[in-house]
């Protein structure tokens, strides 16, 4: 049971049995609220649940006592800050509720630190104005997910607070189909004993390859993630290849079960196959001797990994559709595919 003002949520829990506090919780949020796990996990962390008592509860994994009472106070939305551009953007779809965009490579989803013009966001203030949900806060309005500035590809935006309540709930419970394009170095195979022997990786029919392995923050550098042995986020991938590129590198869709930050480039990194031009999770690759001189060049001139977010699938929030969309590789991978081809 629940009761809640603009800000304030009261939060009354039954009797369970409950295993821990996130979880408890938000089994009982009211669902217009558009509140993910992972964001109340975050609110939790930062002290915005507190016992009727006014003490803070900030371990998400506390254990919980039956009947117990709290409130959930809720971070005022803040004005938008980021400013409107005339950015082109390639919109393959709008409606009254929603936007889908085809987001060019090198273009930053929404405004952070150094990067407060030129974003995807700063181009749909432009194009849709004022009519953007604004539960994403100052700097994010209408944003529901994102893909890396490097990752070309399909994206929805927002334009309603019920339509994104419905779609972060879909995002959250990973109904949402997602499937990249992404070129590898090497081919994974089932006749490798190095992949048949890692607990995080089976075969499945078909040759499916199938990635599962948790991620958390790197130990040493917080802007990378990283495959961890306990703990972490449950992340999984799978990977079906489309054709070999060369001798030596593979196309393949990987398509995500589960959508963590750098998801795709970290599994195929810890499987040994990782993206080819990720300038983080790449290692470094030796094309064969003998390659024509355009492979080499176009190696040299092609500076991001190698992922475009091609199809995305949902049901449309206000009238229960079911939509896909799909957008073909940009033309750099096109050059990179066809340097490959020539070899």
């Amino acid at each position: 049971m629940t009761e809640h003002s603009p800000q304030l949520v009261r939060i009354e829990l039954g009797e369970g049995p409950f295993k821990r506090l996130d979880k408890a919780v938000h089994g009982v949020l009211p669902a217009s609220l558009g509140i993910s796990r992972s964001r109340l996990t975050g609110l939790i962390k930062e002290g915005f649940l507190r016992t009727l008592e006014g003490d803070s509860v900030r371990d998400p994994s506390a254990k919980v006592v039956p009947l117990s009472a709290f409130d959930l106070t809720l971070p005022e939305i803040e004005e938008i800050e980021a400013v409107a551009e005339n950015i082109p953007l390639n919109i393959i779809h709008e409606d009254a509720d929603l936007i889908v965009v085809n987001k060019e490579a090198g273009m930053v989803v929404h405004p952070a630190p150094g990067a407060s013009r030129g974003t995807l966001v700063n181009g749909l203030l432009y194009h849709c104005g004022e009519s953007l949900s604004g539960i994403g806060g100052a700097k994010r309005p209408g944003i529901v997910h994102r893909i890396d500035k490097d990752t070309s590809g399909i994206l929805v935006v927002a334009k309603s607070d019920r339509a994104h309540q419905g779609l972060a709930r879909q995002f959250a419970d990973h109904s949402i189909e997602r499937l990249y394009d992404a070129f590898l170095w090497g081919r994974p195979s089932a006749a490798d004993p190095r992949l048949s022997g890692m607990g995080s990786v089976r075969f499945e029919e078909g040759g499916v390859l199938k990635v599962t392995a948790p991620l958390a923050r790197h130990p040493n550098d917080r802007k990378k993630m990283a495959v961890v042995k306990s703990g972490g986020r449950h992340a999984v991938t799978r990977v079906f290849e489309v054709s070999p590129l060369s001798d030596f590198a593979t196309h393949v869709t990987c398509q995500l079960e589960t959508g963590r930050t750098h998801q795709i480039r970290v599994h195929m990194t810890h499987i040994g196959h990782p993206l080819i031009g990720d300038p983080v999770y790449g290692r470094s690759r030796t094309v064969p001797k003998g390659a024509p001189d355009t492979l080499h060049n176009t190696l040299a001139s092609f500076k991001r990994q190698a992922l475009h977010a091609r199809s995305l699938g949902f049901i449309h929030p206000e009238t229960g559709e079911m939509m896909r969309f799909e957008a073909d590789i940009p033309g750099d991978m096109r050059a990179l595919k066809e340097a490959f081809s020539a070899d």
